[in-house]
């Protein structure tokens, strides 16, 4: 388990969700995230945050009967993404420039989770408040932050810019910026003795 200090850092990226496409353009957008995933169309983290982006986009379109055709796209293209690939990233996740999420499976993102910019995210991580009747709130993640496999997110905390999480870390308290975590390693136990522990329990 990982707790760090309460903290109130980071300062977030300025621009991210909806205002993020407003501002720079979604092709603007789409084209970084293109570069930022090697150029993979074929990827699945590739085309998860596509999916996104193309759901913040459609939140942003006046013409009511045009809005409406391109929020049902989005909500089949969501659909396959969580089944087919097990990626769960809602629009209504405020995230900013080139998110990557490095493999598939098992990654679900809260609905109101903020992510700064360049922040890589890798199978297995999940970010959550462990409740349910908590509307509006979300984990807030900084700049620069890479998530190993495995990290769990728990409740409404700050992790800050320039932060790098092992494996399998589990967060419950706010982390500062410019921070390594990890858990301890496993230990490596004599064969017999560990045959030995297992009779006297």
């Amino acid at each position: 388990m990982i707790a760090s200090p309460p903290t109130n850092e980071p300062p977030l990226a300025a621009l991210m969700g909806k205002d993020l496409i407003r501002t720079a353009g979604f092709w603007n957008v789409v084209t970084e995230d293109y570069h930022h995933h090697q150029r993979g169309i074929f990827q699945p983290g590739l085309q998860a945050v596509w999916v996104y982006r193309f759901g913040t986009w459609s939140d942003t379109i006046r013409f009511r009967p045009l809005g409406i055709l391109m929020k049902a796209l989005h909500a089949a293209g969501h659909v396959f993404i969580r089944n087919v690939y097990g990626i769960e990233l809602r629009k209504t996740v405020q995230a900013g420039r080139r998110l990557r999420i490095g493999h598939q499976s098992g990654i679900v993102v809260h609905e109101y989770a903020k992510i700064g910019d360049d922040v890589t995210i890798r199978q297995n991580v999940t970010f959550g408040v462990g409740i349910d009747w908590v509307v509006g709130e979300g984990p807030v993640i900084g700049s620069r932050v890479s998530f190993s496999p495995g990290v769990v997110v728990i409740g409404n905390v700050t992790i800050g810019d320039d932060v790098s999480i092992g494996p399998n870390c589990v967060i419950t308290q706010d982390v500062p910026s410019n921070r390594t975590l990890f858990v301890p390693p496993p230990r490596a136990l004599p064969k017999a003795e560990t045959v030995k522990d297992a009779s006297a329990g």
